[in-house]
């Protein structure tokens, strides 16, 4: 894509829209609309883009227009701003369902504009762009000049581009998404009905429970209100949730009837169009293993100091690890206080992570040490020795006094975490052969 194009984002102030703005803006000229001048103008300041609370008025001089709305509102936008986008350039949306926004967009867009339907299989938490899949629904005639910009810019960005057209992706993502998120929310519907206590259940939990568990809960603790509109919006969704509840009845009802063969037999030819046993197991022994790997390495550390990332605070806990189970992992942080933190809610800090927390978060205790030797020692590398004394924070020569014609006096000024440090490096200063002066 060419250089710094203009970009509006149609509602740029919530969820994808606002990714998009918060992540592009170094490759575009980004303007965001939304009807809340007040909320619309700081989230635009905070992003440092560009704002405007009419849509009309924001794509003027826009080389692309990116609808970023409810489902349940895409069509009307489009209706409302399709017809005045400038000659030549590019109207796309980001909507999850996209045979009515390919419809609408087609019907409005005037014939001097191109339309190129999306959809970014990802959500507004995830950190960047790269590795991620999007999905292209190009329109037949609509997107001639666009198409190879907008892919050759995905693929230099490390996307993975799938090309369909609209109605195919519908009839798979009533699948990839309906299916999935109807199966979860009936799964902790029912969970609640039966008034299971879910941290309970943990205690008896398999890594496989453990696996669907996390991934119920992603779900429902998400947006609410955008799965009703998916379930609503794409037609293909009710096909598979109606097939899903009549697939459950019937197997439900094999159980009850000690119809052992014919329920065997649908698992077996189930397995059998699924067709991928080899690569579902190598990747669900992935996933499972890294439920337990760091605890692993936490049972490892035992005694030893280790820093952990909160991954939803990002509060950091840095201590001595005491104890180790399947489920948490007990520190004695710098106060001596046992902390007790959840193994799945963190990130293990590597050490260097740990020495910058350290360095910056704890009171520093301050040394001077002078040290006599032969005056021939270069400047230069007693000082890297010292600084490779692992205990030692930062390390200056601030003084040197010559004694006699061979022997020299080197006043060194260090910083340590701990005041029991200090002898630590006395002891490796004089096992090294250096005399200390008192």
């Amino acid at each position: 894509m060419d250089d710094k194009d203009n970009m509006t984002v149609i509602g740029g102030t919530r969820g994808f829209g606002r990714w998009i703005a918060e992540h592009l803006s170094n490759d575009f000229n980004i303007t965001i609309t939304s009807r809340d001048r007040n909320s619309g103008q700081e989230i635009a300041d905070e992003l440092n883009v560009g704002y405007s609370d009419d849509n009309i008025g924001a794509i003027q001089d826009a080389d692309i227009i990116i609808f970023s709305v409810p489902i349940e509102h895409m069509v009307e936008t489009i209706k409302e701003v399709a017809p005045h986008a400038p000659e030549g350039s590019l109207l796309m949306d980001v909507c999850s369902v996209k045979t009515e926004a390919a419809r609408a967009l087609d019907d409005y867009a005037p014939d001097n504009v191109e339309i190129l339907p999306c959809h970014p299989m990802f959500g507004p938490r995830v950190p960047t762009i790269k590795r991620q899949i999007i999905v292209l629904t190009p329109v037949e005639n609509r997107s001639n000049a666009w198409l190879d910009r907008v892919k050759n810019y995905l693929m230099g960005a490390d996307c993975e581009i799938v090309i369909t057209t609209p109605q195919e992706h519908d009839k798979y993502m009533s699948i990839v998404q309906g299916l999935t998120h109807f199966s979860f929310i009936t799964l902790a519907s029912t969970i609640k009905k039966l008034h299971i206590n879910v941290k309970r259940s943990r205690s008896f939990s398999s890594p496989v429970y453990s696996l669907m568990l996390d991934i119920v809960s992603r779900i429902v603790y998400q947006n609410p209100s955008l799965y009703y509109s998916i379930q609503k919006n794409n037609k293909e969704t009710g096909y598979a949730r109606k097939t899903l509840i009549k697939e459950g009845i019937y197997l439900s009802n094999l159980i009850e009837q000690g119809d052992e063969e014919d329920f065997v037999n649908n698992i077996l030819e189930s397995a059998q169009h699924l067709n991928e046993r080899e690569e579902a197991l190598i990747r669900s022994d992935k996933t499972i293993g890294m439920l337990t790997q760091k605890a692993n390495v936490l049972t490892k550390s035992i005694g030893n100091e280790i820093g952990l990332k909160d991954l939803y605070s990002q509060d950091i806990h840095v201590g001595i690890v005491k104890k180790v189970t399947s489920k948490s992992v007990v520190l004695q942080n710098n106060n001596h206080e046992d902390i007790s933190i959840e193994i799945s809610r963190v990130d293990i800090m590597s050490k260097r992570e740990v020495f910058e927390w350290k360095k910056n978060n704890l009171k520093l205790e301050h040394f001077r040490l002078t040290v006599q030797m032969p005056s021939k020692c270069n400047e230069k590398y007693l000082i890297e020795m010292f600084s490779h004394i692992e205990c030692i924070i930062d390390v200056d020569l601030i003084g040197v006094k010559r004694v006699t014609e061979s022997l020299s006096d080197f006043t060194f000024a260090y910083t340590t975490f701990h005041k029991e440090d200090k002898r630590y490096v006395e002891e490796y200063i004089e096992g090294i052969g250096g005399n200390i002066i008192e």
